[in-house]
């Protein structure tokens, strides 16, 4: 059934929008397969929104995303603004943009490919297999809890407080997705530490044996789990866990991949949806054509499967998958061989395009042609 969607693309900074115009690329050559109509509505974020608007997030932003079906993120961040203590950051306009949306999970999957073992810094034997998913609260935590300064200065603190209706609604996500996948969820929390931890634990037991008892859970401290992704990560399936906890062990999961310029992330809510690549800005690489947009276009494959376009999100997969076999890779994968960041979004688009194939041998000129 042909589908239309409004996207709310936010660039962003960095390689934010090179990375964005390949996944643009390839939900048009989605659309011109399947059907369906996309419709983008380009806004500021970030460092590019304060140097033009002076403020990280806009209100013609918020208003744009908030009318869209979804939101499409490129990254943050400029070093101009690294500076913590200034009052005007990037990051601003991203934790304002999660609150106002009321996007309370993020989705981070987390895949070892064969081809590209190597660029793991952990042996091929740890790495091989792994396919997990983290489910990292957004809106609530130490993030978002009470924080000041007292005693002149002398003394900080940052609260971590959070509701056990917060930590329910993330937990059915985790506990739906585990029955899609190998059935196992694992919370991870400091429950003999933090109060905080003991209700994320208390509220998800008692969810687990009213709902989903068919579903294998188990529990590790943070500092266990962050060792066991690193020296057996193939235990995981499902790794359910607050927004701190979450924000590192997210990073920690990079390294299995090799590249954080592989990894997707969707975050979603009761309404309102935003997909966008783990990675950052990387203004080093900023209009050089040289930035790895597979994590862009992945994003864009949990766009389609939200929407429930299954078929179309495959066809995503398979041609990166595609361009992993093929090693049609930028040079931070594929150093001997490399393509540009352009030049590999052609290739994708032309991929889902068409079901015949594609002949690369010209693409290195920068043309492509389907066979």
């Amino acid at each position: 059934m042909e589908k239309e969607l409004t996207i709310a693309v936010l660039p962003g900074d960095g390689i934010g929008p090179e990375v964005i115009e390949q996944a643009i690329k390839v939900l048009d050559g989605v659309g011109d397969r399947f059907g369906h109509k996309f419709t983008y509505i380009k806004s500021l974020i970030g460092a590019d929104a304060i140097d033009k608007t002076g403020q990280p997030l806009p209100d013609e932003t918020i208003e744009n995303c908030l009318a869209a079906d979804a939101v499409l993120l490129g990254s943050i961040g400029d070093p101009k603004y690294s500076d913590p203590t200034l009052s005007i950051r990037p990051e601003q306009g991203l934790l304002a943009l999660r609150k106002t949306l009321g996007i309370f999970t993020n989705i981070r999957p987390v895949k070892a490919y064969d081809r590209l073992l190597g660029l793991s810094p952990l042996k091929d034997s740890l790495v091989k297999g792994v396919d997990f998913t983290i489910f990292r609260e957004l809106t609530g935590g130490i993030y978002f809890g009470e924080a000041g300064r007292k005693e002149e200065g002398r003394f900080a603190y940052d609260i971590c407080s959070y509701y056990d209706h917060e930590i329910e609604r993330i937990a059915v996500l985790a506990f739906e997705e585990a029955r899609r996948r190998k059935n196992n969820v694992c919370l991870v929390d400091k429950a003999n530490v933090l109060e905080s931890s003991r209700l994320w634990r208390e509220t998800v037991q008692k969810l687990h044996a009213q709902s989903y008892s068919d579903v294998k859970l188990d529990f590790l401290y943070v500092d266990n789990a962050a060792m066991q992704m690193i020296t057996n990560p193939i235990r995981f399936d499902v790794i359910l866990t607050s927004n701190l906890f979450g924000d590192i062990l997210s990073d920690e999961g990079s390294v299995i991949a090799g590249s954080l310029g592989l990894l997707p992330s969707a975050s979603i809510g009761d309404k309102h949806c935003l997909f966008e690549p783990v990675h950052g800005s990387y203004p080093e690489a900023a209009g050089k054509d040289i930035a790895n947009p597979i994590a862009s276009i992945l994003s864009v494959g949990m766009l389609l499967e939200y929407f429930n376009m299954k078929e179309e999100a495959n066809a995503v997969r398979q041609a990166v998958d595609y361009c992993m076999a093929k090693s049609i890779l930028t040079e931070d994968l594929n150093p001997d061989v490399d393509y540009t960041c352009s030049q590999l979004g052609d290739v994708i688009q032309a991929l889902v395009s068409e079901e015949e194939g594609i002949n690369t041998k010209g693409l290195k000129e920068g043309s492509s042609s389907i066979i």
